[in-house]
């Protein structure tokens, strides 16, 4: 499309303007080609005829929809006046003062402190990309600190712009950021010293001056260097072009440096008294702008804040009070009077104070100073000449001795702090800031501003070179042809000024010469560059200046002082005496050889910028043009070696006013920065990009229904631009995006705008058509209305007269009156005649009746046929009697049927009775057997004694042997005796006896050889002996701790056992009742039977009275013999006959209806009765399985003794030998092993069973199956007893109704057989149990003599060990797994556990064994969840148990306030020796820990999703408001499907709820931590609003409601309401709201106040400023309503702070919730690993 083309009516364009720049203006007036005037209307309402020429129009206007974007590359027409307007509309309205213009940020200073620098913002841009948040420095800082993470590569930041435009905030701000976000592990606080360096160098560099307040007066350059896990570690500092002059001098309303004031102003205080200072005014160097003092500003305040971070470096008190008498030496000096002698000559007093005191300060002999001073040596080849100086020469000469002492301080404390930013090792990575000057221009120009333009030349060539690489990178990414762009290259500027006989190297020339001037050097200038090159100019009326035409501008300069700013020397006999001064940090400065600068490690060798001091030979002296270039080269090397980000800072005004934006101030720094020439480059290609999801998403509504068919998105964009777009040329089809050239996306607004307004038109005119035709048809009614009734009145008064209305009212009497005599008398005649005719009438028809029946003896007829009708009737009657006979019989027959089973069940009951008594003989049975073990132990230790009796008096001292044998057997009991400690006793007992045996022998020599024999032979058996005993021993040892948690877990077997059997018993006591209610049941049917039987009885018999009546009437004979056949015939033929039997008919349907009824009711209570027996017969049948179970588990039990005794029994004669009987006792216990392995599995199957019953009988919804067969076969025969009645009803045959009860019977019985059989089965296998378990048990006792007997009852205790102390923390804290744990489970069991272990202790009374258990158990909690820091399960676990551990400790306090809640059972069970209050405190802190630690996981896991789902995310249709972003795309404007969204959010929230139940966390804690998780994420969201103006529109707010309802609902779904979580979502719904209300007039205005109450004022403000319109049809808000919402709000009193504070933690509290649970019911699972515990 042609450009000439969008000059359109409506259309708008910019006109140059002297005051604005530029002026907006509408064409009234189409333009077409070849027109040299443009008709356009100014805003004033101005018509105007603007000439223009036809290859140059007027840039245009871009649509109201894209002004105010966050990136000035997304504007469709990109040129000055729409940046300008862009800028202003951001700054001025919205309050905004950051905007991006590609890869520039522009900032833009407001003069006003804004609250979007905290640490909240700072934690909000972390993380984020670029394009997602509004534009920001820390934005900048952050792609920055994510680049040097992502591609290891060094990065810097560019800070640029004019004095006072804000370079030195906005460089203080990004060190800040890097020290926040990137915060060291170590204590060395590294952070803290970069920002310290700060305040230092602001303090020795800034100065006040008429365009700034704290303008720095030197360049800066920071490199922050990070270690490989991307921390600080440390930074080094250079810098550039001090200016000196500024010590010396300072024009009006400026100040000389920050610290000679701070220095002043704290003169007084005792420390400083030696320096002899006094007020700023006294001295020369700080009163000669006249103003010492900055409004607002405390110098005092600020000197101890200088000196706080000098310590902070590490430069202590003796290094600042060195550097404090160097700048008190500084203002002595220039306080130092130098009078005139003559013309020629001056002369200073000895007795001056201020000398004096200088010299003294720095340690100079006076009378030196004060003559070189005022002379000066010349010295030449021959002699050595002084020469004296004029006053004027010595005030210089004393200046700039001043200014090279402050110079070399300057640079001295920059070193130092380098030094004390030094780092050991190597540094991985840096970020350099880099703080300097913008261009500058003035109406006087001299050396200084030559410098910062020189260097912003070379800047800006970097700037150029690096937007051009960004662009031909982007164009190749996304596969786009790459052309050529003509850029601005100023390397011709900056051969001009550095390169060889360029305007540097003729200044340095100039210098060397004895008598350079700076008009020679001028001269030099001219000759070489006017007319030879066209960046250099001559002004026409000057000859003492130059021009050269920088890239920003034409800068004049003045050439006077160019020579001596360069040369910047100091007379060498003045720099003699200061190297002989005693204070050494003065000499050190003017010594030949420079002080050694710190070394600073880095990837890049870069020398300082502070060049080493020379000798003061004049041909080797530096010059500061040279200094200046060879440090801005190596800038320059190290810019290029790092990814550079720009940032231009931009001074709205010269007054300092906040918000004021002057457009000719801001469009002339526009310029300077290069702002322009990054939009000029981006306007030849293809400025507008946007992604295929974008244009998709705002372009739908120019796609017709055929290409919104097609399902690639991509190939749909294609389509539609090659149709709206004929011009290919116009755009380009990227990889991800679409390019447009400039004025194309405000085309296509345009189409979109037309289309919109067309649509608006055309409902317009149906809703205007339709409230017109609806007011037409309702003011037709209302005239039709008044016009009849007009008319009706007119009518009326025209016709109403005095006399007209007395002759019609006496007309009306006098008809009245003669009509009612007309009428009375008409109505006597005709009653006269109606009577006479009716007595005519009715005697005649009463006597042809008469006639008529006496003749044709219809009564016969009628006798005949209801005669037949009532025997028919009769006999009916008589065929449902029999059927109700057979009914009542089947009945009965299912009665006796009932009773047989009801026989059956007391059959069972005794039954049951006798193997409960059978049981008791058995337990005897069991007793003897016993009595019989113990009989058989009781031989077998006699036989030990006889065997031991029959050797000889000799072998008594082997006796001990065999008493300690026995003792080892009796020492099973503990088994704590060392095993190495009982082998060396019996080897010294051994030695002894073979000893005492050996003297025995020589006693007896007669008797020795047989002794001997037999001795050994014993010795031999009784060594074999005591090896097998060591190896039972260490056999037994393994097994009893095997045996003790097998008798454990048999314990806890048969205590539910027992349970069960209590369980049995007094459901068998409850069988009786259940018979009595069946018989009183049964009595009770029997009862309504017989009402039945009798109601039929005396229904028959009214029956037959009723037909004897109706016989007994009628003589049917005589009426026969009277009626012939004819009257018969003619009785049949009127019909007659037909009405009489219709009229039996209806009487005999009520008899029918009312005995139907009452047998339907009969017939409902004999159901309802057979199900009442039904289900009383199931309740019987499932006692006697419980019962059948038991005995079962009985005889098994039974059995299994009585085979053991079998086993017993055929063991051999244990009378023979010891050996044997040790050998088949091993042979037991290995069965026993594999009995109680046996034993686990069948009692595990058991258990199982058991619980299997017991949830049966819990619930009634899940019956038994053998229970719903039962149902199910009794259901059938109910249903078969309702078919047999129905085919009694249906006349069918009694044979087949008996063969169907019969099968029904048999099929029952069969059912009934099989499932005694199962029961059977399985009482059986119950009994083998219970006979393996007691058989156990028996043997354990027997080995086991110390095993106590299990009590009955159990009292809530755990009994331990000492040391199974870490084998409870371990397994139950530290191993403990919460998957599988919490599942049929009790809440908080391990803390359960561990309290019954506390209890134990305390019962014990043992003090130091409940302090190291307590201590233990702390210790393991605080382990675990170290350990589990960020598992979200875990910690939810252990904080419910935690709690539990605590509610617990204090239920079972003892406390009064604590047991109100408690059962009297659990008031036994409190502690009796011991307060653990401390503990509880030491536990409540723990808790709290565990839950802040929760819910920081919790908000780590959900954090991310939140600004995605809650604010990105679209689920409503036709709310998409996707605006063009620019050179910085939103990150959720690419096509991601695995973006978070509202569900994705409410998913994590409900695996959260459940983990938390799961857990059994309380419901208190659990809605706390709802509600802060519901504060987090309003909070995230509500900032992030405030943070993304794209974000801010009514379809946004329409959006963030809609979310904030699934959350409510979520709350209502949870039952969460009372949690107050709702109440934290409170400030995001109010934002939302905000956003949708309409904010145009003052009631509006009221409304926002009152309905905002949870929002502050600031907070309101910005989402306000920063409302964005989607649509051409949406309004901006204007600056005007914003502040009448901040009048309105002034008196409201809250905090004006902008950011919600994520990390804001509501205080927890930990409810007292007592434990339902009783203790003495508490059981161990397996799975916890605790078999070594004992239940007390």
């Amino acid at each position: 499309m042609a450009l000439a083309e969008l000059y359109t009516q409506y259309n708008r364009v910019w006109i140059p303007d002297n005051e604005e720049v530029w002026q907006s203006a509408e064409i009234t007036k189409n333009y077409k080609a070849g027109d040299r005037f443009l008709h356009v209307q100014l805003e004033d309402g101005t018509e105007l005829s603007y000439p223009v020429d036809p290859a140059a129009l007027p840039p245009l206007r871009n649509p109201d929809i894209l002004v105010g974007e966050n990136d000035l590359t997304a504007l469709s027409y990109l040129h000055e006046p729409a940046v300008l307007h862009n800028l202003k509309i951001r700054f001025v309205e919205s309050k905004l003062i950051y905007t991006y213009s590609g890869i520039i940020l522009v900032a833009i200073n407001p003069y006003k402190q804004l609250p979007i620098y905290g640490d909240a913002i700072i934690h909000a841009y972390s993380g984020q990309n670029m394009g997602d948040m509004d534009p920001h420095i820390f934005a900048v800082a952050e792609e920055a600190y994510k680049q040097m993470a992502r591609n290891n590569k060094n990065q810097s930041i560019i800070v640029s712009g004019e004095s006072g435009a804000g370079k030195t905030v906005s460089a203080r701000y990004t060190m800040r950021y890097f020290a926040t976000v990137s915060k060291s592990s170590s204590n060395a606080h590294v952070e803290d010293k970069v920002l310290a360096s700060n305040p230092i160098t602001e303090a020795v560099g800034n100065a006040k001056t008429t365009r700034n307040d704290n303008s720095s007066r030197f360049g800066k350059y920071t490199e922050i260097s990070f270690d490989q896990s991307y921390q600080i570690i440390g930074a080094n500092m250079r810098t550039y072009l001090l200016e000196k002059s500024r010590v010396v001098f300072q024009s009006e309303n400026e100040r000389n440096y920050h610290i000679f004031y701070q220095l002043c102003a704290s003169a007084m205080q005792p420390e400083y008294e030696h320096l002899k200072l006094g007020s700023a005014e006294e001295f020369n160097y700080t009163r000669m702008g006249g103003s010492t003092v900055i409004e607002g500003v405390d110098d005092r305040a600020n000197m101890v804040e200088t000196q706080k971070t000098f310590a902070l470096l590490g430069l202590k008190g003796d290094f600042q009070m060195d550097v404090f008498k160097m700048l008190a030496a500084i203002l002595h000096l220039g306080n130092v009077e130098i009078a005139a002698v003559g013309d020629e000559r001056s002369s200073i007093s000895m007795e001056d104070k201020h000398l004096n005191i200088f010299c003294e300060l720095l340690g100079l002999n006076c009378d030196k100073m004060a003559r070189w001073l005022c002379h000066r040596k010349i010295v030449t080849t021959s002699e050595t000449v002084i020469k004296p100086m004029t006053r004027a020469q010595a005030v210089n000469a004393r200046d700039a001795l001043a200014k090279k002492i402050y110079s070399h301080l300057f640079d001295f404390i920059v070193e130092r702090i380098n030094q004390a930013l030094q780092f050991p090792g190597k540094q991985h990575t840096f970020i350099g800031v880099l703080d300097i000057y913008g261009f500058e221009t003035f109406d006087v120009n001299s050396f200084e501003q030559f410098c910062i333009n020189y260097a912003n030349e070379k800047l800006q060539q970097q700037f150029n070179l690096h937007v051009f690489k960004l662009e031909q990178e982007e164009y190749m990414k996304e596969d786009i042809p790459w052309t050529l762009i003509d850029f601005y290259d100023n390397q011709p500027v900056i051969d001009l000024i550095e390169a060889k006989m360029g305007i540097l190297e003729l200044l340095d020339e100039e210098c060397l010469l004895p008598h350079g001037k700076d008009e020679n050097w001028l001269q030099k200038l001219y000759n070489n560059f006017v007319n030879k090159n066209a960046l250099f100019e001559k002004p026409r009326m000057s000859n003492t200046s130059f021009i050269i035409q920088h890239f920003a501008d034409k800068v004049e300069y003045k050439c006077e002082g160019f020579l001596e700013k360069n040369r910047d020397t100091v007379h060498e006999v003045l720099v003699e005496i200061l190297k002989e001064s005693k204070f050494h940090l003065c000499a050190n400065f003017f010594q030949d050889s420079p002080v050694s600068v710190s070394p600073f490690s880095s990837t890049i060798n870069i020398k300082s910028a502070r060049p080493a001091l020379k000798s003061p030979n004049k041909q080797l002296r530096t010059t500061v043009g040279s200094k200046f270039r060879n440090s801005l080269s190596l800038l320059m090397v190290t810019l290029n070696a790092t990814t550079p980000h720009y940032v231009r800072c931009i001074k709205p005004n010269d007054e300092k006013l906040p918000f004021e934006f002057d457009s000719k101030r801001v469009a002339q720094q526009l310029r300077a920065c290069g702002v322009l020439e990054t939009i000029r480059i981006s306007a030849q290609s293809y400025p507008s990009r946007w992604t295929y999801i974008e244009f998709f998403s705002r372009y739908s509504i120019l796609m017709s229904q055929q290409e919104l068919s097609i399902n690639d998105k991509k190939q749909i964009c294609k389509i539609v631009l090659q149709r709206l777009i004929q011009d290919h040329n116009q755009y380009q089809f990227g990889r991800t995006k679409i390019f447009f050239r400039a004025g194309q996306v405000a085309y296509l607004e345009k189409l979109r705008s037309d289309k919109l307004r067309q649509a608006c038109i055309l409902i317009q005119k149906r809703v205007r058509g339709w409230l017109q035709r609806r007011r037409f048809l309702s003011v037709r009614r209302a005239a039709v209305t008044v016009q009849q009734y007009f008319r009706g009145q007119r009518t009326v008064r025209q016709a109403i007269t005095a006399r007209n209305l007395k002759e019609t009212w006496a007309a009306i009497i006098i008809q009245k009156y003669c009509r009612g005599f007309l009428v009375r008398r008409l109505c006597q005649l005709i009653h006269v005649a109606a009577v006479t005719i009716q007595a005519y009438t009715r005697g005649f028809l009463a006597r042809k009746k008469y006639r008529k029946m006496r003749e044709e003896q219809k009564a016969v007829i009628l006798q005949k046929y209801a005669r037949a009708w009532l025997a028919r009737r009769r006999f009916q009657n008589i065929r449902r009697f029999v059927l109700n006979i057979q009914l009542s019989y089947r009945v009965q027959q299912l009665q006796k049927k009932i009773e047989e089973q009801s026989r059956e069940n007391h059959g069972l009951l005794e039954r049951l009775t006798n193997v409960a008594s059978a049981h008791m003989n058995d337990v005897e049975t069991i007793q003897k057997l016993e009595s019989e073990l113990e009989k058989l132990t009781a031989q077998k230790r006699t036989f030990e004694e006889k065997g031991k009796k029959y050797k000889e008096d000799s072998e008594q001292k082997i006796l001990k042997l065999e008493n300690q044998n026995k003792e080892l057997q009796e020492q099973k009991e503990t088994l704590e005796i060392k095993l190495q400690e009982k082998t060396e006793e019996m080897k010294e007992k051994m030695d002894e006896l073979t000893q005492q045996l050996f003297n025995d022998v020589q006693k007896e020599e007669n008797q020795r050889m047989i002794l001997e024999k037999n001795f050994q032979n014993q010795k031999q058996d009784y060594e074999k002996e005591i090896e097998l005993l060591k190896g039972e021993i260490k056999v037994l040892k393994e097994e009893k701790t095997q045996l003790q948690q097998q008798i454990q877990q048999e314990i806890i077997i048969q205590d539910g056992l027992k349970m069960e059997v209590e369980q049995l018993t007094k459901q068998a006591e409850k069988i009786p009742e259940l018979q009595k209610e069946i018989e009183l049941l049964q009595t009770q049917k029997l009862d309504v039977e017989k009402q039945a039987q009798s109601q039929k009885r005396e229904l028959r018999e009214k029956m037959s009275e009723v037909t004897k009546q109706l016989l007994e009437s009628y003589d049917f004979e005589d009426v026969r013999s009277r009626l012939s056949t004819e009257d018969l015939e003619h009785l049949n033929e009127d019909g007659e006959l037909w009405f009489a039997y219709e009229g039996l008919k209806k009487a005999t349907r009520v008899l029918e209806s009312h005995f139907q009824s009452q047998r339907e009711i009969y017939e409902k209570e004999i159901e309802g009765l057979n199900f009442k027996v039904e289900h009383l017969s199931q309740d019987i049948n499932h006692l006697q399985k419980l019962f059948r179970e038991e005995n079962d588990i009985n005889d098994g039990i039974r059995l299994e003794v009585s085979r053991l005794t079998s086993e017993n029994l055929v063991i051999p004669d244990l009378k023979q030998q010891v050996a044997e009987l040790e050998n088949q006792k091993l042979d037991l216990e290995n069965r026993l092993q594999e009995q109680t392995l046996k034993l686990k599995e069948m009692s595990n199957r058991l258990h199982y069973e058991l619980e299997r019953d017991r949830t049966q009988r819990r619930s009634n919804e899940a019956q038994n199956e053998v229970d719903i067969k039962e149902k199910e076969s009794l259901k059938d025969t109910i249903q078969g007893i309702e078919g047999l009645s129905n085919g009694l009803m249906q006349d069918e045959d009694q044979d087949e109704v008996q063969s169907k009860i019969k099968q029904v019977t048999t099929r029952l019985a069969v059912e009934n057989m099989d499932l005694e059989e199962k029961l059977d089965m399985k009482d059986r296998i119950i009994k083998k149990l219970e006979d393996q378990i007691k058989t156990l048990t028996k043997t354990i006792e027997k080995a086991e003599a110390h095993v106590p007997t299990v009590p009955k009852e159990y009292i809530g205790m755990m009994e331990y060990k000492k040391e199974d102390e870490e084998r409870i923390i371990q397994n139950l804290i530290l191993d403990l797994k919460p998957r599988g744990v919490v599942v049929n489970m009790i809440p908080g069991l391990p803390a359960h556990i561990l309290f019954m272990c506390v209890r134990y202790a305390d019962y014990l009374n043992d003090a130091d064994m409940l302090k190291s258990f307590m201590n233990a158990t702390i210790d393991g909690i605080k382990q675990v969840v170290k350990e589990h820091s960020e598992d979200f399960e875990m910690l939810s676990f252990w904080l419910s148990n935690t709690y539990h551990f605590l509610n617990c400790l204090k239920q079972y306090s003892g406390e009064e306030e604590f047991m109100k809640c408690n059962t009297p059972r659990q008031n036994k069970n409190c502690l009796k020796h011991f307060d653990l209050s401390e503990y509880r405190q030491i536990l409540s802190d723990l808790a709290i820990r565990i839950y802040h630690q929760f819910i920081i996981v919790m908000e780590n896991n959900i954090q991310h999703m939140i600004v995605p789902g809650m604010l990105e995310y679209e689920s409503l249709q036709g709310i998409s408001g996707l605006k063009p972003t620019g050179f910085r795309k939103r990150s959720s404007s690419i096509d991601d499907t695995d973006t978070y969204t509202m569900t994705s959010i409410l998913q994590q929230l409900s695996y959260f709820y459940s983990t938390m139940c799961q857990n059994g966390l309380d419901s208190e804690l659990l809605k706390q931590a709802v509600k802060q998780l519901f504060f987090l994420i309003g909070a995230v969201t509500l900032n992030s609003l405030f943070l993304r103006k794209d974000m801010c529109s009514c379809r946004k707010g329409m959006q963030i409601r809609c979310n904030i309802s699934y959350l409510e609902e979520w709350l209502k779904d949870k039952n969460l309401q009372s949690s107050n979580a709702k109440e934290t979502l409170e400030p995001l719904s109010q934002a939302a709201w905000l956003l949708q209300v309409k904010k145009i007039t003052d009631d509006d205005a009221k409304e926002i106040c009152e309905h905002c109450t949870s929002l502050s004022t600031v907070q309101i403000v910005k989402i306000l400023n920063s409302y964005t319109p989607i649509d051409d049809f949406e309004k901006r808000v204007t600056p005007s309503f914003v502040r009448k919402v901040q009048a309105l709000l002034n008196n409201r009193e809250d905090v004006p702070q902008l950011m919600l504070d994520t990390k804001h933690l509501f205080q927890v509290t930990f409810p007292f919730t007592p434990s339902p649970h009783a203790l003495e019911l508490i059981q161990v699972p397996s799975s916890f690993k605790l078999g070594f515990l004992t239940r007390v």
